[in-house]
């Protein structure tokens, strides 16, 4: 078998999207644990600059790799449920917080999704963009589920939605230092509000109470989003 026959055969194995993701998770952990955990070596980050990389050396279609990666996809609710853990754990903390974190995550979730559709329709981006970017802070399966609903595009929404985490997971600890925040519920919270299960999973290494508040962020911010995004565009359509 020759070069070009190889290629083909990795182009069609629904294997190959599966082997690329994984090893790029096991090549990112190595360069975070190289640099010390620094933000700019952030797992996902990495991950998939490199997943990027061997697709397009590859000249393997985005449709191709998803097939075998999309396997994966089926990990994201066990490992949500999973950041139950460390919510029991912090269970009598959140009592004492109700309050604080309603409002919280009312503020946080509103100017997410206000924020993301001002600042698109005032670049002029197609609707569908728009739509499919509406739902970036909340984490995957919900979103794809909201931009198919409202009419974005849920590949694009997954996308926006990687983008937002990473950032957020790389921008949590110098925003913590530069407002100087020591609390852990503060920067979990916001963290989840913002960043979802990227940034949860950066701040379960500060401490479990962050990551527990985060987890808590991340599942409310959910809800909410589904429920004011409809309303949102209502408002936008009658205005």
């Amino acid at each position: 078998m020759n070069t070009e026959d190889m290629l083909a055969a990795l182009r069609h194995s629904p294997l190959t999207g599966l082997f690329l993701t994984l090893l790029a998770y096991r090549l990112a952990i190595a360069v975070n644990r190289r640099f010390h955990g620094h933000p700019l070596s952030n797992t996902v980050l990495v991950g998939a600059l490199l997943v990027v990389a061997a697709l397009l050396v590859l000249d393997l279609p985005w449709e191709a790799y998803r097939q075998g990666a999309g396997m994966l996809q089926m990990l994201l609710g066990p490992a949500t449920v999973a950041l139950a853990v460390p919510l029991y754990n912090a269970f009598a903390k959140l009592k004492r917080a109700a309050l604080a974190l309603c409002v919280t995550l009312v503020a946080g979730g509103l100017t997410g999704i206000l924020a993301g559709s001002v600042m698109a329709r005032a670049f002029g981006l197609p609707e569908v963009l728009v739509l499919s970017l509406l739902p970036r802070s909340v984490t995957t399966p919900i979103a794809m589920g909201i931009a198919e609903r409202i009419g974005g595009i849920p590949d694009l929404a997954t996308a926006f939605v990687i983008v937002t985490g990473v950032i957020g997971a790389v921008l949590v600890k110098p925003l913590a230092r530069l407002v100087g925040s020591q609390d852990d519920r503060v920067v979990g919270f916001a963290t989840g509000i913002a960043a979802h299960g990227i940034g949860t999973a950066r701040v379960v290494l500060i401490s479990e109470t962050a990551g527990a508040f985060a987890g808590l962020a991340m599942g409310l911010n959910g809800v909410f989003t589904a429920i004011v995004i409809p309303l949102v565009l209502g408002w936008f359509k009658t205005g």
